[in-house]
């Protein structure tokens, strides 16, 4: 059955292609985080465990709800680390395990990157579709990215 929301279904491919785009975003970044999860070491080893175990719990949420709103728009959510690899506006860094310092500033860089990427996906969206529900959902993941680099950047001041 076809969505009938007010918005063309050219209009909710695009917004559709951008959340999936935004999903291996953040997918990528869910992925790093429990790997700097794993792997942190050194004097402040628990408070970095627990912060990381933290963000990836709301990484998780994230995920989920850009999920099921590619799905509210009519549309399949691409599933795999192949689609999510060839998606994705974040760089890998495998085989690098940073000290304390660089794996945070590594996650804020990326976490702060997200937020220009959704602010360019929000004028897009405004310009293009008028989907205005899916404009309002990606402003909320967007205040998340800002509340959780203001909490890494407090680590690096």
């Amino acid at each position: 059955m076809k969505t009938k929301i007010g918005v063309s279904n050219s209009q909710l491919k695009e917004s559709a292609d951008i959340l999936s785009v935004l999903l291996a975003d953040e997918m990528v970044l869910y992925i790093k985080t429990r790997k700097f999860h794993w792997n942190v070491s050194g004097q402040s080893f628990m408070e970095l465990h627990k912060l990381f175990q933290d963000e990836y719990v709301e990484l998780e949420e994230i995920i989920d709800l850009v999920a099921e709103r590619i799905n509210k728009l009519g549309t399949k959510t691409v599933g795999t680390m192949k689609e999510y690899i060839e998606l994705t506006r974040l760089a890998e860094t495998p085989d690098k395990y940073p000290n304390q310092k660089d794996l945070i500033r590594e996650l804020l860089d990326n976490h702060e990157s997200i937020a220009v990427f959704i602010r360019k996906d929000i004028e897009h969206l405004n310009e293009s579709s008028k989907d205005f529900g899916t404009i309002d959902f990606v402003t909320g993941i967007l205040e998340q990215h800002e509340s959780i680099s203001w909490v890494l950047r407090r680590y690096l001041n």
